[in-house]
């Protein structure tokens, strides 16, 4: 199972971060070790004093295929979730100044926990669906799928050009603006629709 995760997929955190503004979806990779499931909290490791929470629309992928044209792109994921991509930011920082790869900052053990999954068909609208995420009862980030820059099938068909998609792979689809870093003993909520899908803990 691998797990695909899209950068800088939103205008306003693309600004927050002043990246330069991409012209096709920028990929990574975590590991299944990064994966926390079942609400499972999350253990502040000892690398790092800057963890950031970006919360996220998850893509399930329902069936192998590659070179995906983007018109049949909706064939190749049936569900949806939401999840966390913890980064780093300090790690992440040193090594892009060094112009080094920065896998490590985003593909940690823990660094993301992800939701229990439900059918895309439970939404009219896939362009047109809100997510956000709480802390301690605090929103701090809102986002909605029309502000994306590349949209699902086009992420879908896009990341199927380089590598095979499998039944079982998971696709972070991008984060809003309002990230930040966390804290030993907050907890974090995530939501789609309004609908609690995650609730976890930072020990």
């Amino acid at each position: 199972m691998k797990i695909f995760a899209i950068g800088r997929n939103y205008v306003e955190h693309i600004e927050e971060l002043e990246n330069e503004r991409p012209d096709e979806p920028v990929i990574f990779l975590k590991p299944d070790t990064a994966i926390l499931k079942n609400n499972e909290p999350f253990y502040y490791p000892e690398f790092s004093n800057n963890i950031h929470f970006e919360v996220e629309l998850l893509l399930k992928v329902c069936k192998e295929g590659k070179n995906i044209e983007e018109k049949f792109a909706n064939k190749y994921y049936d569900e949806i979730g939401i999840g966390i991509d913890f980064t780093a930011r300090d790690l992440q920082s040193k090594l892009k100044a060094k112009g080094l790869p920065w896998e490590i900052a985003k593909g940690f053990n823990g660094s993301a926990p992800i939701s229990s999954f439900v059918p895309k068909s439970n939404f009219k609208n896939l362009n047109d669906i809100n997510f956000s995420l709480q802390i301690n009862g605090e929103t701090r980030q809102e986002g909605n799928t029309r502000l994306m820059l590349f949209n699902f099938d086009y992420i879908i068909s896009y990341v199927s050009k380089f590598y095979t998609l499998k039944k079982g792979d998971i696709v972070f689809t991008g984060t809003p603006k309002g990230v930040g870093p966390i804290k030993i003993g907050e907890k974090l909520s995530a939501y789609i629709n309004n609908e609690k899908f995650l609730d976890f803990e930072i020990k």
